[in-house]
């Protein structure tokens, strides 16, 4: 079994951003898309959640990050233009951990693999 993690990080103030709901998507060669597990992130802004890989499978961690951001207070109005982050991966090593750490604002983000 693989283990898809990951810390999302707010950037507008520097917070972990907790109660982050995140989905993992599996996409078949033939495009369709089944939803795995969802989850959410904890008060530390952290998620780890095992799932049955497949060597070379492509996978969309899906971030509900506008949800958060609308119940935040943002430093101006209007900022906010992302309702998801999409981070599509694969899995060589459908036995591997998988830490892909996110640092999230309302209009942009940035990840990484962290092996």
């Amino acid at each position: 079994m693989a283990v898809l993690s990951s810390h999302f990080l707010n950037a507008v103030d520097g917070t972990h951003a907790g109660a982050v709901p995140v989905s993992l998507v599996s996409i078949g060669d033939d495009g369709e898309r089944k939803t795995l597990f969802t989850a959410e992130s904890d008060a530390h802004g952290r998620f780890s959640q095992k799932f049955d890989a497949v060597s070379g499978q492509a996978y969309e961690m899906v971030i509900a990050s506008g949800p958060y951001f609308r119940q935040t207070h943002l430093p101006r109005s209007g900022a906010q233009i992302l309702e998801e982050i999409v981070v599509r991966f694969n899995t060589p090593d459908p036995d591997s951990s998988y830490h892909i750490p996110v640092i999230m604002a309302p209009n942009s983000y940035s990840c990484w693999w962290s092996a």
